[in-house]
């Protein structure tokens, strides 16, 4: 074999790992969620498989403290050692471009293009080792412990996302400030209504109180939470104009999607988010989606 058709051989593997990996996390976030996944067909190319990549890696990590490891058997001391083998290893394949997990493998890919570092990833996975920290009891967080775990949990995936949006593209220090708060303030909006909307989930079976306490909420404290989400909202609306254009549609999709999962939970008294998950219908995420990319077919290009 001559150096060169080794050289080749190589490469072509190589290409073929690439692609299974981005197989691999296309398959996670067409289980786990099919708001995100049609979001993210209405991304433009050459964003739409960095942020499947993304979804994958931290639903993965999601999944390792929010039952899956316990239900296969693993104690709190196993379930810990696993998060820190994902985080280990995470870190490790983004340093080397490389890992066997196809999702570590696609996701370092990633992280190494669109220059998503430690900084960002550290936090996130900072939230998830809480969740399993608190697993022995009920955990109940107050308003900095619920800052901290958002910021971690949601914020910066939103600040992962924008790295992706914005290589290649040139922003004023100032226009890149506005848009990091917008992404900032987009996750946390999607943490807090998730955090609503899964409140039987979250008191049965996994013993925590995101939105503070351990008393059960009020259909006033439902009010309150609601309207946080929506100003959370509103501000990361309007930073969207200043997305590239081949992002909005998807962002703007996303946010909708939201909004009206939000109003929905309004509607519903406290108790009864207890009981049932509130969902928003296919027929109504699809019209969302439409009117998206219609507003965003309007604008003009930055």
């Amino acid at each position: 074999m001559t150096a060169n058709s080794a050289g080749h051989r190589d490469d072509t593997a190589l290409r073929r790992f690439n692609r299974t990996a981005e197989i691999a996390t296309t398959d996670v976030i067409r289980t786990y969620s099919t708001s995100f996944g049609l979001a993210t067909r209405l991304l433009g190319k050459r964003h739409r498989q960095h942020v499947r990549n993304i979804y994958a890696m931290v639903r993965i990590a999601d999944e390792i403290v929010d039952g899956v490891a316990a239900e296969a058997g693993l104690d709190v001391a196993a379930q810990s050692a696993a998060l820190d083998s994902y985080i280990a290893e995470t870190h490790r394949s983004m340093r080397s471009g490389y890992s066997s997990d196809l999702i570590l493998h696609a996701f370092a890919r990633t992280a190494r293009e669109c220059g998503i570092g430690e900084d960002l990833t550290q936090p996130f996975f900072d939230s998830m080792r809480a969740d399993i920290e608190e697993d022995a009891g009920f955990a109940a967080y107050d308003i900095d412990a619920h800052a901290a775990y958002v910021y971690g949990s949601a914020e910066v995936v939103g600040l992962m996302c924008l790295q992706v949006f914005l290589r290649g593209v040139e922003r004023t220090p100032e226009e890149i400030e506005t848009l990091r708060h917008g992404a900032r303030q987009l996750g946390a909006a999607f943490q807090n209504v998730n955090f609503l909307r899964d409140l039987a989930d979250d008191t049965d079976r996994l013993h925590r109180g995101y939105l503070g306490g351990t008393a059960r909420l009020t259909d006033a404290d439902r009010d309150a939470w609601v309207a946080t989400v929506f100003r959370q909202l509103s501000d990361a609306r309007a930073t969207i104009p200043l997305l590239p254009k081949d992002a909005r549609a998807a962002v703007r999709s996303a946010l909708a999607l939201f909004a009206a999962l939000t109003r929905r939970v309004s509607q519903t008294p406290a108790d009864v988010l207890y009981r049932r998950r509130v969902r928003v219908p296919d027929p109504i995420k699809a019209a969302l989606a439409t009117r998206a990319v219609l507003t965003t077919a309007m604008e003009r290009d930055r």
